[in-house]
């Protein structure tokens, strides 16, 4: 990831990446908005990038024997490389949502850099990593840089460019990854753990129930909700419930069927990631 600061308003072609849990310290849509007049070309959201995330998971579970773990937040794949190395193995080997996104945007647009927003600052260490993702901006940093500009009052309705996924919305929230991947029949609720907190997180490692064959874990309480960077000091359920706002909201929207996120869009990209050797 390139360490030269962004200057707004931007120069050059840039896309800009939205994590969900944006909802709970922006608006939506008015922070499309707000984000073209800062000079971003391009505004996608990570839903569809999690969508393909979850089908590669649907995959590995069909055919797991032992206990598999989330990999899609990357303070739990660091908490295990540092804290429990022989677990790496048990990391599902699949990108996570930013990055997968990530890829499926240089497909469309290469000459563009990509620019992540995020909830929490180990999206640095993997953006570091992966070399996808050229800049990642926190929720406060942006609330600071949305501070410092002048936005006009426009009009008219404003949409994600492309890559709309609507049911993925709820992703950031505590169990959103095991509900949307649909994975109730491949797991039995005793095979299944959902945990969100570094601690509780912790104490499941350090003495695994045996039955468990899915580990579906977030560093944080309330998953990326309750992210460090996040600007809101509401209560975790009711930024819960903005996240459930925001998607029934998604569901009544008119998209565009060129704006989607369809199958088609990934095809020929490789999902795959290695954290054991990492």
């Amino acid at each position: 990831m390139k360490k030269e600061i962004l200057k707004f308003p931007l120069k050059g072609k840039y896309l800009v990446m939205l994590a969900p849990s944006f909802v709970v310290d922006f608006s939506y849509p008015k922070i499309i908005s707000q984000l073209k007049q800062l000079g971003f070309d391009k505004v996608v959201e990570l839903t569809f990038g999690a969508k393909m995330v979850n089908r590669e998971y649907h995959k590995k579970l069909k055919n797991s024997k032992g206990l598999l773990i989330s990999s899609v937040c990357p303070g739990i794949v660091e908490t295990i490389k540092k804290n429990y190395p022989p677990l790496k193995k048990n990391l599902i080997q699949v990108d996570s949502p930013m990055i997968a996104m990530a890829k499926i945007c240089r497909k469309f647009y290469p000459s563009h850099k990509i620019v992540f927003i995020a909830p929490c600052n180990f999206k640095r260490i993997e953006a570091a990593q992966s070399k996808e993702v050229d800049f990642v901006i926190d929720y406060k940093e942006l609330k600071r840089i949305f501070s410092k500009q002048k936005f006009k009052n426009t009009k008219g309705k404003f949409l994600f460019d492309k890559f709309y996924n609507d049911y993925t919305k709820i992703y950031p929230i505590a169990g959103g990854l095991f509900k949307t991947a649909h994975l109730k029949n491949l797991v039995k609720p005793e095979e299944t753990r959902i945990l969100g907190g570094a601690k509780e997180v912790c104490n499941f490692l350090n003495n695994p129930d045996k039955r468990v064959k899915f580990l579906d874990a977030t560093f944080c309480k309330g998953s990326c909700i309750g992210g460090p960077c996040v600007n809101s000091n509401l209560p975790i359920g009711i930024r819960r419930k903005k996240v459930l706002n925001y998607l029934k909201k998604a569901k009544t929207e008119d998209i565009p069927e060129n704006r989607k996120g369809v199958l088609e869009k990934a095809k020929g990209i490789s999902f795959k990631s290695n954290y054991s050797n990492t």
